[in-house]
């Protein structure tokens, strides 16, 4: 059937009002994985309900009506999608328990399984297990099982029950040298350091004066490791030494006191720059989120959705707050620059009013 303007014109405005009046409306609009679940929808010239996220053409909003659940749209009168199924589990719900038996499949293989046996496991093409996967955990396969084995090599050597070399064998690691090139990055130490509970470790620190507070700064040999801000010199270094409980904590020189003047220097003109060697220790989606964050420029904001997208897992938006929560690197690893989706500030680790200040300063406010 051919539709003049106005008519295209009026359905658009009634999609309009019913988005701004039930956001329910918004969800079938944007097939939102999130509603999967909260409720599905109804069409009276079909007599058939869906899930907001069918793929089936969008019906008019004066033939839509919402229920809670399958059972009340039947009650109704209603019959289930063919296309959807409605009354069926989530997709989302399957792909979840299908992703976490092929994460105990790498857990507890003793090397890692190839792309293909874990696609073929989990009843998928490689491509689309390899996409699934990703957009579920934050990481490809191949990444996941790394972090795995680093578990374990971080588990074996806190255990203190084998060698070094037993523990990289146990862990899954194929060599010596193949774990020794990205020890740094897993332990943040060589293993024998890490294995000593990083007692061989040297950390320098010092405190500096800023109008948002005091502010800690501490090096490693590899680069400085932690800016931390807040009302208590005392609780910061409190705080590093939760961090790093086993190592050597070193108050800093006057060569180290400039780098202190440094980072209070770009606090309080952020115009200035800050061009720091970083010692960044964590997750490998951590990592990952860190870089994304130093990628956003002085002046301005992105989303926890914008970075999750970023980093190609556009579903991970939670685990990215997480991360972001989980920064010790302050103003160098600007978590200060991610907002809600509404512009609206979130927490941040030491305090929304510094959040603020921080982006006025910035904005040139």
């Amino acid at each position: 059937m051919h539709l003049n303007n106005d008519s295209v014109l009026s359905r658009k405005a009634a999609e309009v009002m019913a988005s701004e009046q039930d956001p329910r409306w918004t969800a079938i609009i944007n097939r939102d994985p999130a509603y999967d679940g909260v409720f599905v929808y109804a069409v009276k010239t079909t007599g058939v309900y869906c899930r907001p996220t069918c793929a089936a053409r969008l019906a008019n909003v004066e033939n839509v009506a919402f229920h809670d659940n399958p059972a009340a749209a039947e009650k109704a009168g209603f019959r289930p999608c063919k296309r959807c199924k409605p009354d069926g589990v989530a997709p989302a719900t399957e792909q979840a328990a299908l992703i976490a038996a092929a994460c105990r499949q790498i857990t507890a293989a003793e090397t890692l399984p190839s792309l293909a046996i874990l696609a073929k496991t989990a009843g998928l093409s490689p491509y689309h297990f390899h996409r699934l996967f990703k957009s579920i955990t934050g990481l490809t396969p191949k990444a996941y099982g790394m972090a795995a084995r680093s578990e374990k090599m971080r588990a074996a050597l806190e255990a203190g029950t084998s060698s070094v070399t037993a523990a990289i064998y146990e862990a899954g690691f194929n060599s010596n040298s193949r774990f020794y090139e990205s020890s740094k990055a897993v332990l943040g130490m060589t293993p024998s350091a890490y294995r000593a509970g990083g007692v061989d470790t040297e950390i320098r620190f010092a405190i500096g004066a800023s109008s948002l507070g005091a502010i800690l700064v501490a090096q490693s040999a590899q680069g400085v490791c932690a800016i931390l801000i807040g009302d208590d010199p005392e609780m910061l270094v409190r705080d590093l030494e939760d961090k790093f409980p086993k190592a050597v904590l070193v108050g800093g020189d006057a060569d180290f006191e400039t780098l202190v003047a440094r980072v209070v220097g770009f606090v309080e003109a952020p115009g200035l720059g800050l061009d720091l060697p970083l010692d960044i220790r964590g997750t490998a989606f951590q990592q990952r989120v860190w870089q994304a964050l130093q990628a956003i420029p002085a002046g301005a904001t992105a989303s926890y959705a914008d970075i999750a997208r970023a980093i190609g897992t556009p579903k991970a938006v939670r685990a990215v707050a997480g991360a972001c929560a989980a920064n010790m690197i302050a103003v160098a690893i600007p978590c200060h620059r991610v907002v809600r989706t509404d512009g609206a500030l979130s927490g941040y680790r030491w305090g929304v009013a510094r959040k603020q200040a921080l982006l006025d300063r910035e904005a040139g406010v």
